[in-house]
């Protein structure tokens, strides 16, 4: 589950070995991005409900992503905004933490569905951002952060880490990159 995934480090083609379909709300049809490894899967249908109990509606947009797609999304994203633009948003193959089958993009009806920085501000992403950690999940891309994690701000992007991690993480106020230098777990982060 600490499995490091970023601009510097890679997961070359690696394939998740126990993915399931996530049994949560989603957004978009496709199969392969509706799922998620079986702990952090279990743990998304147990936050979504304990959101639900408290009035909070969420959706599941986009999770696992395979090398093959994110090549496909990023080359897109090249296409349509330029490298530099898109490497602030957008995942080189083997970089993406989607392709951990540990990080699920949510979102809700309040921003139309989509990902947008202005989920941050809403009732169902301040929610997030205060209950996640109970649940095993960061917000990956902290306000902030960016010269750090080398991403803007994505107050959708959440982490699956589990409980205990997620939790010492979100308690440290420290970006996942920052979390894993001062505990020794990698030499060197963007400063």
């Amino acid at each position: 589950l600490v499995i490091l995934a970023n601009k510097e480090y890679s997961i070359g083609e690696h394939v998740p070995g126990d993915l399931k379909t996530v049994e949560v709300p989603t957004v978009l049809e496709n199969p392969e991005i509706r799922q998620l490894k079986e702990p952090a899967a279990d743990a998304l249908k147990e936050m979504f409900d304990a959101a639900e109990e408290e009035g909070i509606i969420l959706h599941a947009r986009s999770g696992y992503r395979s090398y093959q797609t994110q090549v496909q999304l990023f080359n897109s994203n090249v296409e349509k905004h330029g490298e530099e633009a898109a490497s602030q948003f957008s995942s080189r193959p083997g970089h993406s933490e989607h392709q951990t089958g540990l990080a699920m993009d949510v979102t809700s009806e309040s921003v139309n569905y989509q990902l947008v920085e202005a989920f941050g501000e809403t009732e169902e992403g301040i929610w997030l951002q205060e209950n996640a950690h109970l649940f095993g999940f960061i917000i990956r891309y902290p306000e902030g952060k960016s010269d750090i994690t080398g991403y803007v701000y994505e107050p959708w992007h959440l982490r699956y880490l589990g409980n205990d991690l997620a939790t010492l993480v979100y308690e440290s106020g420290l970006s996942y990159e920052e979390f894993l230098y001062e505990w020794g777990i990698i030499s060197e982060i963007n400063k």
